[in-house]
């Protein structure tokens, strides 16, 4: 973690000075003040991370497959990263690497300081009310924060356990110290302050006042959506439906909220698929983020999506007899692009041919939200309820979907996966789901800890010859590793 004044100087706005006189009547570090509402709401543009955890979440799922050595020279520089990432290796680069554990933690915590700071100056002038919509947005930024490191760098929450392992550092002030030092908590701690900033922040919430930008802050719809993302990891079904609800206020409206595969999409060649699956203005979407990445070129490395996934699991069969309108499409032989996301390129300099790439990535979807609804009716024993939200689901992916065809039934399941028991079987049917839906999203990891599911990758050798690595449930290797420069802040690493 960095100290205040590297936060600021990178999340504030800065100034520019002309002329002598008006430089030297700056203060020398030419921050900008918190002085303004409309300062504040710029400072929360910064308290969402600028870096993605799409590449090692993905690549350490079953999700990833090695597609042979190769042969070429690799033109992805986050590769090495994403290489670690599939054999579940520690990133050990000691530098901030994009697609990297490391970079994610940073650019995660460099967010919260921005959160922290808009929230310090908010308490301070407790009597302009037209500052608290922003407040919302500040604590529910922070409680999605602390909630993705908590998943990623620390042990699972398990609903009903004492869940005392070590969490990570829930920081709620801005640092004034350098080399301040930390303590990471428990898991159970950790999950008690974002349900804390969570309930506080989401009443807060006023949709008005982003009306051109609303995806990219948190708005009434991604605040309960993340609530719901947090029920569930939480295990409280009756929050996750509560909360989905306000969302997904009826079958007919829930399915105009859901990624158009079988229709919209349907007649899209590659390039219109990936540019319209990161719009703002697609409905499915309701948080984007803006990530320093260069994770548009997955599809061109050894270790990710290739022909054995996208045969099986998005172009094989499924629980519907149907087929997918998903599109995995083959760029050259054997390596595969999910067509979900385009690199977008800042330059440096207008004209110069460098500067930095990046993706935008879908944080919270309707889709997500709709299964993980499903989830939480299954767990009640609301077997109907839960029928009807995967139906609903597979209605907007099932090429010539008809219901007296493709529709799910609880004999269907016991048919196809040979499980007899309602609850069991539907949780099957929604991880399945949930797996192709979000290939090359990384959101199959958080499935994977959650229930406790083996992966298996294999590895290719010269010849072809296949030998296959497994990561099993209460391996360590689950738990992602703290950055080493961490250990000066006072953190203990996960172990190994």
């Amino acid at each position: 973690m960095k100290t205040l004044k590297y936060y600021i100087l990178a999340a504030s706005v800065i100034v520019s000075v002309s002329g002598c006189k008006k430089f030297l009547e700056q203060s020398p570090d030419l921050r900008t003040p918190l002085n303004s509402k409309e300062k504040v709401a710029q400072l929360l543009v910064s308290a969402y991370p600028k870096s993605e955890y799409l590449s090692f979440t993905e690549n350490s799922s079953d999700n990833a497959e090695d597609k042979g050595p190769r042969t070429d020279y690799s033109s992805v520089s986050a590769e090495q990263s994403w290489t670690k990432a599939y054999f579940w290796q520690d990133f050990e680069n000691g530098v901030e690497v994009s697609g990297s554990t490391d970079d994610y933690w940073n650019s995660t915590y460099l967010a919260i300081a921005s959160a922290n700071t808009a929230l310090k100056y908010i308490d301070e002038h407790p009597g302009e009310t037209d500052l608290l919509p922003y407040k919302g947005e500040a604590l529910l930024a922070r409680a999605y924060d602390h909630f993705m490191l908590v998943s990623l760098y620390a042990k699972i929450y398990k609903p009903g356990e004492a869940n005392d392992s070590p969490g990570i550092p829930f920081v709620t002030d801005p640092e004034i110290t350098v080399s301040p030092q930390y303590k990471r908590g428990t898991v159970a701690e950790v999950y008690d302050k974002i349900e804390r900033d969570l309930t506080e922040g989401l009443p807060l919430i006023n949709n008005s006042v982003y009306k051109k930008a609303q995806k990219y802050h948190f708005s009434l719809n991604s605040a309960n959506a993340f609530a719901a993302r947090f029920y569930l990891f939480k295990g409280n079904a009756d929050k996750v439906i509560e909360h989905s609800g306000k969302v997904l206020l009826d079958n007919a409206q829930a399915k105009g909220m859901l990624r158009p595969w079988n229709s919209t999409y349907l007649p899209y060649i590659a390039a219109a698929l990936r540019t319209a699956f990161t719009q703002s203005a697609q409905n499915s979407n309701l948080l984007m983020g803006e990530a320093s990445s260069v994770w548009g070129r997955n599809f061109y490395i050894r270790y990710g999506l290739g022909k054995v996934i996208s045969n099986t699991i998005l172009l094989g069969p499924n629980i519907s007899g149907g087929n997918y309108s998903y599109k995995p499409t083959p760029y050259v032989e054997p390596y595969y692009d999910s067509c979900k996301f385009s690199e977008l390129f800042f330059e440096s300099k207008i004209g110069s041919g460098f500067g930095q790439p990046y993706i935008m990535v879908p944080l919270l979807t309707a889709d997500e939200l709709i299964m993980n609804r499903a989830e939480a009716y299954a767990s009640k024993g609301l077997n109907d309820l839960a029928l009807q939200d995967i139906n609903t689901f597979l209605s907007t992916r099932i090429t010539n979907y008809n219901p007296s065809t493709h529709a799910v039934t609880l004999a269907r399941i016991n048919t196809y996966y040979g499980i007899a028991d309602p609850k069991a079987g539907l949780i099957k049917t929604i991880l399945d789901l949930k797996r192709a839906e979000f290939i090359s999203e990384g959101l199959r990891w958080f499935d994977i800890i959650r229930h406790d599911l083996t992966v298996k990758h294999n590895i290719l050798d010269q010849n072809g010859a296949s030998t296959t690595v497994e990561l099993k449930p209460g391996d360590p290797r689950r738990v992602f590793q703290l950055p080493i420069p961490a250990t000066k802040a006072g953190l203990t690493l996960n172990p190994r």
